[in-house]
């Protein structure tokens, strides 16, 4: 049992957040070409704290005074079960606090989203001297928090339900591996706390009409049974929406799009088997609508036995 934990580190689910004016949470297990193998399960606390001076007002770089600095903390538990090897299920829960350093807006805080997600590994074979593996992801995000959408930069959330399928392909050869995966994210309409609004026009009603979102990343690193470093690269584009107007709120249903640059690292510690350690960050390089955020995280994996197999006893 000992020596099967040791080849079972690796497959740990990691949870990060990334905040702009929006801050949704993503479980980046989606990210990644690893799997929990069957009738284990990874139990996960994270930490993030996310903040940020400078905004994009539509594609105008600025900062504002009259916020200041606007930060947050995620306190986040999730986990990844092994349905069978090649099939994973994950959740992550987050409760969320933000602060703006300046003016009178007052943080909010409170659970945000619950995330589900089902993994597949639809292929795994070897090519030239490396291994190929082809994933898909089926996720889904409902709000459980009674928090105000329409509450920019400080809310906790979109409220928004919205389900998204992503492809995920990696390519590994000995400890070095490169992957790639895009997403499409599918959002309902969300209910705000007013009869009306005005985007480029006036709404009489007091329901939202969210914009759909593609999620795209490139990861390249270093995976071996003691050490993982891996660097990211993130792309969030949301299809459609309208630009924040001079001096004025964000609003839900802006069009925010971030570029993200991230590193994430991995120890597994030898003398506790199932124990992981993981850390990391990211950083906005550019964006539209949402703020240049920067985030450090840090987090402890656990992974043992839901039920042994008789081999193991």
């Amino acid at each position: 049992m000992k020596h099967c934990l040791q080849y079972i580190f690796k497959y740990c689910l990691v949870v990060l957040v990334c905040a702009g004016f929006f801050q949704p949470a993503s479980a980046q297990t989606e990210n990644d070409a690893l799997m929990i193998p069957k009738n284990y399960f990874c139990a996960a606390g994270v930490y993030t704290h996310n903040s940020w001076d400078h905004y994009w007002e539509g594609t105008f770089k600025r900062e504002n005074l009259n916020l200041g600095t606007i930060s947050s903390n995620v306190y986040a538990v999730g986990g990844n079960y092994g349905l069978s090897n090649r099939v994973n299920l994950l959740f992550m829960i987050p409760y969320i606090t933000s602060n703006a350093s300046a003016g009178t807006l007052r943080g909010q805080r409170g659970v945000q989203d619950i995330s589900l997600a089902v993994k597949w590994l639809a292929v795994k074979q070897e090519v030239g001297t490396g291994l190929l593996s082809l994933h898909a992801i089926a996720s889904g995000v409902i709000p459980v928090g009674d928090y105000q959408a329409d509450y920019l930069p400080l809310s906790l959330g979109m409220r928004s339900k919205s389900i998204a399928l992503r492809g995920l392909l990696n390519y590994q050869v000995g400890r070095f591996f490169v992957a790639g995966s895009g997403q499409y994210v599918r959002k309902d309409n969300i209910t705000i706390d007013r009869d009306s609004y005005y985007t480029t026009e006036m709404h009489y009603t007091n329901q939202v009409a969210m914009p759909n979102a593609t999620n795209f990343l490139v990861s390249t690193g270093y995976r071996s049974l003691k050490f993982n470093a891996e660097a990211t690269l993130t792309k969030f584009n949301t299809i459609g929406g309208f630009d924040i107007t001079k001096n004025n709120m964000p609003f839900p249903s802006n069009n925010m799009d971030a570029t993200m640059a991230g590193a994430i690292f991995k120890y597994m510690f030898q003398s506790i088997p199932g124990l992981e350690l993981t850390a990391g960050g990211n950083y906005v390089l550019k964006g539209r609508n949402v703020g240049q955020n920067r985030s450090f995280f840090g987090g402890l994996y656990y992974v043992f036995a839901v039920k042994k197999d008789k081999s193991d006893k």
